[in-house]
């Protein structure tokens, strides 16, 4: 029975899955997790791409070793970031971190000069500052040596793939992050290249998901023990497009929107076609590419980033942050102060607590005063921002949206689960955990003719 590598870098940790399906069950297991970091070196924050790629090969040596009949691999990651390598195929340097500060005050230094509704109406995105666009500004600004160099601009997945395959180019999910496609046509916008004085063959080959990427380099052979004959093909490359594609159709027919939850939460719904009105994009949502042709229309929401960055705090002073003791003392919790999660100051503050405790100070809210307190904070904080989304998601769509999906780490969370169901008052429905694993595993089925269509799959375990 083949089996289908998932290889799935988050933020905060990758791992490599692997999945067989067989008559209509797909069955998932965990090969090898290894964490991933940012680094702060001289001016800028780095992703370690070095590590990453040597964790990488350590998961599918140990994939080797456990003997699977490995059909192909296929690679996802989070948005925005990219690398650049030269015409010798060599990596300029790490990819910075889209959490970089180099790119605060681009979005209105550049649309100052850029009307920003004919700019939305083309590319469909919603203007963040932690774009490609504004990144690679920025290196245009300070003339970096790396644009005059670089023969390539490589999105994360697409840069462990070329290392992988010895093939370059740009999957489409991945590159409609970076606001420099068309959002209609799902091509490279060169207009807005060329505006931006950027190299224009930086900007490669644009492949869709369960395009077939190559074959493995002998070198990544070599050194990993897989068969000659896998391919690295091609899937919903980044990782939220993986992950709606694992969502459940509604056997009833019902309008049903996703809910990514994890460090950062996307909500929205899938569409055949791009929504580019002015209206739309003073709500705040975006047009992202998905598999099969389809957008992701959605809202990109800071998520569960700030519990993070707490309990990564409270572990540094030596406070107990067991998961479910937290989620227990949330659950006791009566406090009823709100936080605007997409506010700047939870965006990277140096102290989470403080940041959540200035704010309601200065807002007049009681201040958490416990570990549980702060939870309940942040949680429900979420669940009110997951309402003024789809407050605003039903105003767009002919038909208001009548059950929720959430998917993904944050779905094992029960109480923000309560509060959002509670907060929407439709059906939430938590699960799949996997869901990016899952379709990154079900587009790689499809391309190799294992199945024909995501629905054949009737039972994951």
């Amino acid at each position: 029975m083949s089996t289908y590598l998932a290889v799935d870098f988050g933020g905060g940790s990758g791992r490599i899955m692997a999945g067989s399906i067989d008559q209509g069950r797909l069955t998932l297991e965990e090969v090898y997790r290894f964490p991933n970091r940012q680094i702060r070196m001289g001016n800028h924050l780095y992703w370690d791409f070095l590590a990453l790629f040597e964790e990488m090969k350590n998961g599918l040596r140990l994939a080797a070793r456990k003997g699977y009949a490995i059909r192909s691999i296929g690679i996802d990651t989070w948005g925005v970031d990219f690398g650049l390598i030269d015409a010798q195929g060599n990596l300029l340097g790490n990819p910075v971190c889209y959490r970089d500060p180099r790119t605060n005050g681009l979005p209105e230094e550049f649309f100052a000069t850029t009307d920003v509704a004919q700019h939305y109406a083309r590319t469909g995105i919603q203007v963040m500052p932690i774009n490609t666009l504004f990144q690679l500004y920025s290196m245009c600004k300070n003339d970096d040596a790396m644009l005059r160099v670089g023969h390539r601009l490589l999105f994360m997945p697409d840069l462990f793939s070329y290392f992988l395959t010895g093939i370059a180019n740009n999957e489409y999910c991945i590159a409609s992050t970076s606001e420099l496609l068309d959002a209609r046509t799902r091509s490279w916008n060169r207009e807005l290249i060329r505006q931006l004085a950027l190299p224009e063959h930086l900007f490669g080959d644009l492949v869709l998901p369960g395009t077939i990427r190559g074959k493995l380099k002998a070198d990544i052979l070599e050194e990993t023990g897989l068969n000659p004959t896998i391919d690295v093909i091609a899937v919903g490359s980044h990782d939220t497009a993986s992950a709606v594609y694992a969502v459940p159709q509604s056997a009833a027919g019902k309008r049903c929107a996703f809910l990514s939850s994890g460090t950062w939460s996307l909500l929205g719904v899938e569409l055949d076609e791009p929504i580019l009105t002015e209206e739309v994009r003073l709500a705040g949502f975006t047009n992202e590419g998905g598999v099969g042709g389809k957008i992701r229309f959605l809202q990109n929401i800071t998520g569960l980033w700030i519990l993070q960055r707490l309990i990564a705090q409270w572990e540094e002073r030596g406070i107990d942050t067991d998961y479910d003791r937290l989620l227990a003392a949330a659950e006791r919790a009566t406090i009823d102060s709100l936080i605007p999660v997409d506010d700047e100051a939870f965006q990277c503050p140096t102290d989470m607590e403080e940041a959540i405790r200035s704010y309601c100070l200065t807002h007049q809210q009681p201040v958490p005063a416990s570990s549980g307190e702060y939870v309940r904070c942040v949680l429900q904080s979420l669940a009110q921002r997951y309402k003024q989304g789809m407050d605003q998601l039903n105003r767009l769509l002919p038909a208001p949206v009548e059950e929720l999906h959430i998917m993904g780490g944050g779905c094992r969370n029960r109480l923000l689960n309560r509060f959002t169901q509670e907060a929407l008052g439709i059906p939430v429905y938590a699960g799949p955990v996997e869901a990016t694993a899952i379709g990154n595993i079900l587009v790689q089925a499809i391309a190799t003719g294992a199945i024909a269509d995501r629905n054949e799959i009737i039972e994951i375990c």
